[in-house]
């Protein structure tokens, strides 16, 4: 079928029977740990892959996942933790990981991710907002718990090695040890929790989001028809399962169809990547854009004759520009499709693996995803027309698979109308699909123009010195603001007033004479959430108070 008649999709796929390859059904309530680990668990299919930093790499089957959670989920009951309890795990990709995640939603609670590289406030903001009841974590991430206020119990897997003064703190495996391997799933409503999540903090503080159990249906059509998995691929999702994209896509929604998964706990560069490619003979990767980048600004490590095993690539968090597009066909030697989404939402407007589409636009978020009617919108909220921008939108009452309820804890309210607005612009391309502009905060009107400032940062990367770039609007008196770009060049060059003032013509020339930076600054690096995003809002004070001095 076409992208232009993706409703006929749901003429002969529903969402009733999207429901029905389930093992429960939204009326009556069903289990997620049931969903996506026991019903595999017949035999010696492996659900999880995992290539240690420090240990030996080790494959485990659904039915070692099956019997593990039930040990993990009987701990909970011990400690009187149950359905709608909040349990936040601070591991790196490790199998205890996937336990305690599969141990969580088979005892009905909440998991609730929290990313190792955050400090303590971020902890401690995140758990004092979900009232979390139990906390995992590792003799690598446990200091950072010293100072969290209001910190609730903590299991420390691996106590043995960790510091002396945390001798006290439950050991993970002990506990673990005394635990039946028999638990019956604890089923619960399509509108309760089984996810919680914070937003990335884009640009500002992160706000709560409990994700309902219906959200199944929406991921198992993004992994099947985006994704394009099928049941003979080797999938992997780069992306950390403490933030929405690598726990949506790459802990639930490979498992949701049978897929076994991968965690690699290395650091990620070149090198260990290109490993791990050729190792599991990957063929179905996902990863963010900045992975691609790092990857293609290493491409002297590749060989001429290297060759991979890669049928699909899919990008999510931030445009593609045509020259990573390129080089992943050429050295990775497959398609890479852009993919759209937030947290509160999942994955909403897709280039599609495995729907055929009647154009596909090159650094374009692509079409809805089937289940979801994504629009753009004006101040009115009326659809804007072909070439004109406005901000994305998903029209709910038309979009079945649309799942998010609304922030956790009353941050403000995203709801217009029928509309959940996304607050990211876009230009429309008058067929139903659409580019990414940027978000409604990080729009720079200079002169009278509105500029987007992915297009700027698109075009900075395609100069041959340019290992990433971050665009924003720095206040003018004359312009109203002017376009300021802070550069990361490549070790090879030299940073300086030749180079900048080449790339300001590689990007009058490339892209329009008013969109250019009239100022770069170099830099070491970029500001950035720990998931990838650059954090423009940063930047943007930083040339406030540069601006603000120099008046």
């Amino acid at each position: 079928m076409t992208i232009e008649n993706y409703q006929a999709f749901y003429d002969a796929f529903t969402p009733a029977q999207i429901e029905d390859q389930l093992v429960g059904n939204l009326k009556d309530g069903f289990n997620v740990c049931e969903e996506i680990c026991d019903r595999w668990a017949d035999g010696d299919r492996v659900g999880l892959n995992y290539e240690g930093a420090t240990r030996p790499a080790s494959s485990h089957t659904f039915a070692e996942l099956q019997r593990r959670s039930a040990q993990f989920a009987n701990l909970l009951k011990a400690r009187g933790i149950g359905k709608g309890d909040r349990v936040a795990c601070l591991l790196p990709r490790t199998p205890e990981l996937m336990v305690v995640v599969l141990g969580a939603l088979r005892a009905g609670a909440v998991y609730q991710p929290l990313f190792t590289a955050f400090g303590g406030g971020a902890i401690e903001y995140r758990v004092t907002q979900a009232q979390t009841k139990l906390l995992i974590t590792d003799p690598d991430n446990i200091s950072k718990l010293d100072d969290v206020n209001g910190c609730p119990p903590v299991l420390l897997f691996n106590r043995a090695a960790a510091d002396t003064k945390y001798a006290e703190l439950a050991d993970f495996e002990e506990e673990m040890a005394g635990q039946s391997e028999e638990f019956e799933p604890v089923r619960i409503g399509a509108d309760d929790p089984f996810l919680q999540m914070f937003t990335s903090g884009t640009v500002g503080k992160a706000k709560g989001v409990a994700v309902p159990a219906r959200a199944l249906l929406s991921f198992y059509v993004y992994m099947r028809l985006a994704i394009g998995l099928r049941p003979e691929d080797t999938y992997w999702n780069v992306a950390d399962p403490g933030w929405a994209y690598g726990l949506y896509y790459a802990v639930v929604g490979p498992m949701l169809l049978g897929n076994t998964t991968h965690f690699n706990e290395n650091a990620f560069t070149p090198e260990t990547t290109y490993d791990m490619l050729r190792k599991y003979k990957i063929t179905n990767l996902a990863a963010a854009p900045t992975a691609y980048r790092l990857l293609m600004a290493n491409d002297d490590i590749l060989g001429p004759d290297d060759k991979f095993d890669l049928r699909v690539a899919s990008s999510a968090g931030e445009p593609l520009n045509p020259e990573v597009i390129g080089w992943v066909d050429r050295r990775l030697g497959c398609p890479v499709m852009d993919h759209y989404g937030q947290t509160e939402t999942g994955m909403t407007a897709c280039n599609h693996h495995d729907l055929e589409q009647r154009i596909v636009r090159v650094g374009s978020m692509g079409f809805s995803m089937p289940g979801h009617r994504v629009v753009a919108l004006d101040n009115d909220l009326n659809e804007v027309g072909e070439g004109e921008t406005g901000e994305l939108a998903v029209d709910m009452e038309n979009s079945p698979l649309f799942f998010f309820p609304g922030y956790t804890w009353g941050e403000k309210n995203p709801f217009r109308g029928k509309y959940y607005l996304t607050g990211d612009v876009v230009i429309s391309h008058g067929d139903g699909s659409y580019s990414f502009n940027g978000r409604d905060d990080d729009i720079i009107t200079t002169a009278g123009y509105r500029v987007g400032p992915s297009d700027v940062e698109s075009t900075l990367l395609e100069h041959e010195a340019v290992a990433e770039s971050g665009v924003i609007g720095k206040p003018d008196l004359e312009r109203g603001a002017i376009i300021k770009a802070y550069v990361v060049i490549k070790p090879q060059f030299d940073a300086g007033d030749e180079l900048a003032a080449e790339l300001k013509t590689h990007v009058r020339s490339r892209l329009s004479t008013h969109a250019f930076p009239r100022e770069i600054e170099f830099v070491e690096e970029l500001p950035k959430t720990p998931s990838g995003k650059i954090q423009r809002f940063i930047l943007r004070n930083r040339a406030k108070d540069e601006a603000d001095a120099v008046a």
